[in-house]
């Protein structure tokens, strides 16, 4: 049986927020920018605490990119705030430009993620953003499951030389890791073990994972969990180890198929270890507005459509 307890449902965006404030009292050099969205990024702590440290750039997100990576030449470590959709599509030449190719080490902190943004719609639900960041040389992208792991992400992204995408989201999701956990960049997470399928979550899909994890394990498939909170660099060794063992593999995320985290799974698996997988993610469609939890259902990615990749991927494995 699952081994992990939901403490309570907490946003990952506060985790951002509490991490960020408690960064700026420990080390001067940390500096914080947003787009006119300070509030909605947790950010407002950082800025009133802080105000010499702080820049609110206004609806200005191209500009915001080149002021983090200017500041970065001064020795300062620049955290810019804005949803995951200005965040990436909207400033994609700066970040290429300015922040990848120069290696500069800005944080680009990027709330409202996915689906879960829900009433927004599909103007401001970002399902292509991992794919673009994964894409760029230098970068790496990071989405945590939890609030407890958002938190300790954002310290962690402090201490990394380099630039770095953090992908958080707007909902209250259930907080189930450790408030005390070490975040190691690159490593992923074994949270359940098993010998059937394995399943490779990321971000609010990785409790579902664990709940689709009873269900499998009622119905007699033991299923490994695995949480990729790093999608790049992605931990080939765990992902290979995990496979190796079970024999087939199921990815899970809020984000396009296409160019997501089970796109970099599968081209891991075609190259070192080729077995039967199955992804839970958007087929090829943009969002629309609606509550969070009904737009999962809707389009695929909920706790039954993991069981149901399982099985799928484990039944391929069997024939």
């Amino acid at each position: 049986m699952m081994k992990f307890t939901n403490l309570g449902s907490k946003d990952t965006r506060s985790g951002f927020g509490e991490a960020l404030l408690e960064l700026g009292r420990t080390n001067e050099n940390i500096v914080a920018l947003c787009a006119d969205l300070t509030g909605s990024l947790k950010m407002n702590a950082f800025a009133k605490e802080f105000p010499d440290r702080f820049i609110e750039v206004g609806i200005a997100e191209a500009n915001m990119i080149g002021l983090a990576a200017g500041l970065t030449i001064g020795g300062k470590i620049p955290f810019a705030g804005t949803f995951a959709n200005f965040a990436t599509a909207r400033v994609f030449d700066q970040i290429r430009q300015s922040v990848a190719y120069s290696q500069k080490n800005v944080k680009i902190c990027a709330s409202h993620a996915g689906l879960t943004l829900g009433e927004d719609g599909a103007t401001h639900q970002s399902l292509e953003d991992i794919g673009m960041m994964k894409m760029l040389p230098f970068m790496t992208v990071i989405n945590p499951c939890d609030f407890n792991q958002t938190k300790a992400a954002t310290f962690a992204i402090a201490k990394h030389i380099g630039p770095v995408y953090l992908r958080f989201g707007r909902p209250k999701v259930s907080n189930f890791t450790l408030d005390n956990q070490e975040f190691v960049i690159g490593k992923a997470l074994t949270l359940q073990e098993g010998s059937d399928v394995s399943i490779f979550a990321t971000g609010h899909l990785v409790w579902k994972a664990l709940e689709a994890c009873v269900i499998l394990e009622e119905q007699g498939i033991r299923a490994e969990v695995v949480n990729i909170h790093t999608i790049k660099p992605l931990d080939e060794e765990a992902v290979l180890s995990s496979v190796r063992k079970t024999g087939c593999a199921v990815s899970a995320e809020e984000h396009q198929r296409n160019g997501g985290l089970g796109d970099s799974i599968a081209q891991s698996l075609v190259r070192y270890h080729p077995v039967p997988m199955e992804m839970v993610a958007v087929d090829d469609k943009f969002g629309e507005s609606g509550k969070p939890e009904e737009l999962l259902q809707k389009y695929g990615l909920d706790t039954p459509d993991i069981v149901a990749a399982a099985k799928k991927a484990f039944q391929r494995k069997s024939s």
